[in-house]
């Protein structure tokens, strides 16, 4: 089963069947899991028990219900497949960033490869009546970026999110799609051969609605949250002052992390959206270059160098890879940095070619 170690199945089933249950949210299921140690405990507890938490009917009522457990299993035959899989929010591999939001879901689904939720992010978002220079846009900065490094993170939504993917995947770079549906509900059809490739290529296909859960028009903006908190910070590329790209750049603000608009004609509507956010302080953007200097002004300062050795001077995150390779967890401890500090200034070392990383750990290239 391609589902964390750390859980028993009976856990792990109780926990499929908890977040099945309808009006039971990301602060709900901590609520519960806090108040009775377990979803096994969580499951087997009285109703008034649940009352007590605060918890609706419409909660306790259906969790012992056939329709439920069903579901659940059927879950649980879904993740023996080797490239499914499912990250609890108080597992180590859960993604680290994520992990920091108030309502990080409690559980995601995961085809493809899930150790690239750990790599350095950035959010592509934008239109999805795109212009066809929108288009462009978007694939030649994903294109770039990703050629760079970065892992592109989007919607797979039509216009501006499906340009996104297709320019990473045209750079052989790794690209992540944050689904506003079940991952067995793809959404659009149109994408499912992009899907694929998106796996294909190393990258991956995240959820954290049930697999079964079709499109429904509430779940798109639930799952803008997850794209923003996935990132160092969002490229919003063309949007109207309506788009839902900008509730995406909203939380992206709200989450501490960088937000970054393409201008466009004051005579298109589509460029209206990207203007607003401009005149409220994103950055302006023209070229991948102004993002990776919006990155390197979110780095710490560095240790002084009299504090290390002269061949490692450089860069204090350099010196502790040099001694060993690092998890980026590890690489948090170690330094003492904030994530997201750490995160972008592994974006900066990476790309100036001084490391990389390879099956979840990062490692200084070796000196010439």
């Amino acid at each position: 089963m391609s589902a964390s170690s750390s859980f028993s199945p009976a856990e792990l089933e109780a926990r499929l069947r908890l977040h099945l249950l309808p009006e039971l949210g990301p602060r709900r299921f901590r609520k519960l899991l806090s108040a009775f140690d377990s979803a096994s405990a969580a499951l087997s507890a009285p109703a008034s028990a649940w009352r007590a938490l605060g918890l609706p009917a419409a909660c306790a009522e259906p969790r012992r219900s056939a329709e439920i457990r069903d579901r659940a299993r059927a879950t649980l035959q879904w993740l023996d497949a080797p490239d499914k899989h499912v990250l609890m929010w108080d597992d180590p591999a859960y993604p680290a960033l994520l992990a920091e939001l108030a309502d990080a879901p409690p559980l995601l689904f995961v085809a493809g490869e899930p150790r690239v939720l750990d790599a350095p992010q950035l959010a592509m978002v934008g239109s999805r009546r795109a212009t066809q220079p929108g288009l462009d846009n978007a694939r030649a900065f994903a294109r770039s970026l990703a050629a760079g490094g970065f892992v592109i993170t989007s919607g797979l939504a039509l216009g501006i999110d499906g340009a996104a993917h297709q320019g990473a995947l045209e750079g052989n770079g790794k690209t992540v799609a944050v689904l506003g549906t079940g991952l067995q509900c793809l959404y659009p059809r149109r994408h499912v051969g992009l899907a694929a490739q998106i796996i294909e290529q190393g990258g991956a296909l995240v959820s954290e609605l049930p697999l079964d859960c079709p499109p429904q028009a509430s779940n798109f903006p639930r799952r803008n949250r997850i794209i923003s908190g996935l990132s160092l910070g969002v490229l919003v590329v063309e949007a109207s002052p309506s788009s839902g790209s900008l509730i995406t750049a909203r939380l992206a603000a709200e989450q501490g992390r960088e937000v970054y608009a393409i201008p466009g004609s004051i005579h298109h509507p589509g460029a209206r959206g990207c203007h607003q956010l401009i005149r409220d302080g994103a950055t302006l953007v023209e070229s991948i270059e102004h993002i990776l200097e919006a990155l390197r002004g979110w780095q710490a300062p560095a240790t002084s160098p009299a504090q290390m050795p002269v061949a490692e001077a450089s860069h204090p995150l350099l010196a502790l890879l040099h001694a060993a390779p690092h998890s980026t967890e590890a690489m948090v401890q170690s330094s003492g940095w904030p994530l997201a500090e750490v995160l972008a200034a592994l974006t900066e070392l990476e790309l100036d070619g001084l490391v990389c990383n390879e099956a979840g750990y990062w490692l200084a290239r070796s000196r010439t």
